[in-house]
């Protein structure tokens, strides 16, 4: 029998604009968010942390990295791929949703340069307590709510003949209803949060359901990006259309819970963090069944050369990153460096599939060859400093190093500690600099599309 195609081909010229804008503007937040990343490594480094006395710095930087390399990264490679699998014209729209998403992301970014402080490290969505921030987050998230709502209505009906194509707009589709979901998690929060409450705490509580319903639509589109990378380097995933549908559909049906923990526990209390806690670790396993069916393709598939080559480097280099950051999260037992240790693996397994789905769209979106060469190290050099930099945070954090702290205020003073700490800054900047290749690749290939033209 012979297996279906799985692509995400660019459909026409004006679908080709909206899918480059939205993936420049996640390239553009990885630009800015690794200049941030750079200073918190050197924060935390021992020796080189010394010299930099700061540490209310360190929290502002740490908010610009979170949301730029999480938040704006990775819903504007979400927002590329619902472009993908959407039907029709609406070039007002899109140009609408993009501006305003990619004018919040400027103003989050400039907003620390002209005054705004007060870092809040909440989870999920750090923020500096600052109208100005705020108005750019709001700006950006305006901006993504109405390009996903344009993904769900103009989203292409599934008939009774079913391509691995069809399967993959499916669950893109279905990724778009997971991120609306967050979003009416945080505005339910919103309302049952008292506005009293300590800044700290308060928007802990805020964004503690929406955060994490929204990991389900990045495992989600890392699942599909994994499947196009599979297909594309020669990694045959062996799952008839249908079957696709159905193991996509059970990476959604965790959220199905959703409603009933909001009834089930006050916001603010601590039941509510334990069930979404629970909820993301025991729903992510929903994602081993294709999670499965890839890795034994690429346990079955020969070796491949040139496009083939890189796109396998960024298959491999994000399934062992995202495989790595879930057995840690199954580690966890305080508050200490193995939370970060656990999310950088599994985020940054969901940016390195990205990463991959930008080398294997840019030419298919008419811009300039991708360097294979470059390409090809790539992934490894940044998975492979992300590994290195998680060992270190998993390594200190069991001597009960408190995760988001820097300099003095981490404590460490023994030696181990220390060891442990400096293998996660030497690995930090080995990441840091396949992060730098990254950018550098994608500007060849845009640069080359440009020079042509």
């Amino acid at each position: 029998m012979q297996l279906p195609t799985y692509d995400l081909p660019v459909s026409n010229d004006s679908t080709g604009r909206i899918v480059s804008s939205w993936v420049i503007l996640g390239l553009l937040s990885l630009v800015a968010a690794g200049i941030f990343s750079l200073l918190l490594v050197l924060a935390r480094t021992p020796v080189i942390q010394s010299l930099i006395p700061f540490v209310d710095f360190f929290h502002v930087a740490l908010v610009v990295h979170v949301n730029l390399s999480v938040l704006v990264w990775l819903l504007a490679i979400s927002a590329a791929m619902w472009s993908l699998s959407s039907k029709g014209t609406h070039a007002l729209w899109d140009r609408v949703s993009f501006w305003s998403a990619a004018f919040g992301a400027a103003v989050m970014v400039l907003a620390p340069f002209v005054g705004a402080g007060n870092p809040r490290m909440s989870n999920y969505v750090p923020v500096l307590d600052h109208p100005l921030f705020f108005a750019g987050l709001g700006l950006f998230a305006a901006g993504i709510a109405s390009h996903l709502v344009r993904a769900i209505v103009t989203r292409p009906k599934l008939g009774n003949t079913l391509t691995g194509t069809d399967a993959l707009h499916a669950g893109i589709t279905w990724s778009a209803f997971v991120v609306a979901a967050a979003f009416v998690s945080a505005w339910v929060s919103y309302l049952g949060v008292p506005h009293d409450m300590d800044g700290q705490v308060y928007y802990e509580f805020l964004f503690w359901g929406g955060g994490h319903v929204i990991q389900f639509a990045y495992t989600l589109l890392m699942m599909i990006a994994w499947v196009v990378l599979s297909s594309a380097s020669g990694c045959q995933v062996e799952l008839t259309p249908r079957l696709m549908l159905v193991f996509l559909l059970f990476i959604c049906l965790p959220i199905i819970t959703v409603p009933f923990l909001y009834l089930a526990h006050d916001i603010v209390s601590s039941g509510h963090r334990l069930a979404f806690t629970e909820l993301m670790k025991y729903g992510g396993l929903s994602c081993l069944p294709l999670g499965l069916a890839v890795v034994t393709g690429m346990w079955r598939a020969h070796s491949t050369t040139g496009e083939g080559a890189y796109l396998r480097a960024a298959l491999n280099s994000s399934v062992a990153l995202f495989a790595a950051g879930g057995v840690l999260g199954f580690l966890i037992a305080g508050l200490d460096i193995v939370i970060p240790a656990h999310y950088h693996g599994a985020t940054v397994g969901v940016t390195v599939a990205f990463m991959g789905l930008c080398y294997y769209l840019l030419p298919r979106l008419g811009f300039g060859p991708v360097p294979p060469r470059m390409a090809f190290w790539q992934p490894y050099l940044y998975a492979g400093g992300q590994l290195v930099h998680i060992a270190g945070l998993a390594w200190t954090g069991g001597y009960g190093v408190q995760r988001k702290t820097a300099g003095a205020a981490q404590g460490v003073d023994r030696i181990g500690e220390v060891a442990g700490m400096g293998l996660m800054g030497f690995g930090g900047l080995i990441s840091v600099i396949g992060g730098v290749l990254f950018l550098i690749v994608c500007y060849k290939s845009i640069k080359a599309r440009n020079r042509a033209a």
